[in-house]
């Protein structure tokens, strides 16, 4: 039975996004880094697709969220 999870890039960006604002990534690392919280067997789903959209896995995390909208407080 398969059950990895095929990953679209706007899935892996609000990943990212969500690691960052808990403080389990700093925005400056790499995109690697995102691999110790994604599944070993979804792992290659995951770089897959940020392959397919020209993003390096030596890329800062901060490059793949790009902007972000903050509300005010």
């Amino acid at each position: 039975m398969d059950t990895a999870i095929k990953y679209d890039i706007e899935v892996i960006k609000e990943e990212a996004l969500q690691l960052a604002r808990k403080g389990l990534v700093n925005r400056q690392q790499p995109i690697y880094t995102l691999s110790k919280y994604i599944p070993e067997r979804d792992w290659a789903y995951f770089e897959h697709e940020l392959e397919e959209n020209e993003y390096l896995l030596r890329d800062r995390i901060i490059d793949l969220i790009g902007r972000e909208d903050w509300e005010e407080d």
